[in-house]
């Protein structure tokens, strides 16, 4: 059986190539995440991360950043407020995208919330501004993603994402290839387009921008004892092609668990992206680590 050619290889890499964007979540959301974000990039194995607009925390990692010319951050796109005690609200405000506000005046705290009682010209209206603020404030997003897999979760919220991408010629994290620990792991999102996923993807790919083969993000829930073990499985498993890696490196203060009580999994992230050992295991399985500028620019050069 002939293997169909995977997205890495139409950006110019090798057949049988691994490349991986080993990406920070969350930046942003607190200054524990910014720091988680910063250390894991500058000082760790992580390429790229994306900063959550909406938060009270963005300004920090905002000014970071632009000290930084060369991070490759995107726009964590957020349209849920999940955390019990620490919210926040749409960028847009609540009298443009009502339905995206629940009765606290923040952010619905789930998915299936948003499905419920957002219609996508208010998601659109709030991707939209998440985008200006950064914009505003001098930073170009290297990508956009989304938080919580939310607009993943209707066919025409995620029409809209990609609708913005395609219009400001910025990738859009999307999953298109032979998408192996996407299915492994299940972690495709309940009323995610499944089966037009692949027509999807060509239609990103033909509007210019490129497009992953994979995702793992389940390494949330680990347990600490077995977190480096199983990144470096993760790699060593890994079909060829171009994947993502989802993490939510942390460096954790007694004040984050006021947030939540997932401190301890966010700094073991961290941890393993400093680990060294961590290093050698990419080093040892050959991978190529990648940022989403990088791909950006290979698929501008490609015909």
């Amino acid at each position: 059986m002939i293997e169909k050619e995977t997205f890495a290889e139409r950006l110019g890499w090798r057949p049988g190539d691994r490349a991986v964007i080993i990406h920070v979540d969350d930046a942003g959301m607190s200054h524990e995440s910014n720091r988680g974000a910063m250390r894991a990039i500058a000082d760790g194995a992580a390429t790229s991360c994306s900063v959550m607009a909406p938060c009270a925390w963005t300004s920090e990692f905002a000014h970071y950043w632009k000290t930084q010319p060369n991070l490759d951050a995107g726009l964590h796109v957020t349209l849920t407020a999940e955390w019990s005690e620490y919210r926040w609200g749409p960028v847009a405000g609540k009298q443009a995208v009502p339905g995206l506000v629940d009765p606290e005046g923040c952010l619905w705290p789930d998915v299936p919330d948003v499905l419920a009682h957002a219609t996508p010209d208010e998601v659109e209206t709030e991707i939209r501004a998440q985008l200006d603020r950064l914009l505003f404030m001098g930073l170009r997003p290297t990508h956009l993603d989304t938080h919580m897999g939310t607009v993943y979760g209707s066919v025409d919220y995620l029409q809209r994402y990609i609708q913005v991408g395609v219009e400001h010629r910025i990738p859009v994290f999307l999953p298109g290839g032979h998408m192996q620990y996407m299915h492994e792991t299940d972690a495709i999102p309940p009323g995610a387009p499944v089966d037009m996923i692949g027509a999807v993807a060509e239609a990103v790919w033909e509007s210019g921008l490129p497009v992953l083969d994979d995702c793992h993000l389940v390494g949330y829930d680990w347990p600490l004892e077995r977190k480096l073990e199983a990144y470096c499985d993760v790699l060593r498993r890994m079909r060829p092609g171009l994947m993502q890696i989802i993490v939510h490196a942390t460096e954790v203060t007694d004040a984050f668990a006021a947030i939540t009580d997932s401190g301890p999994t966010r700094q073991g992230d961290l941890d393993v992206m400093l680990d060294p050992r961590f290093r050698k295991c990419i080093e040892d399985e050959g991978i190529i680590l990648a940022t989403w500028a990088e791909l950006a620019a290979r698929r501008e050069q490609c015909v």
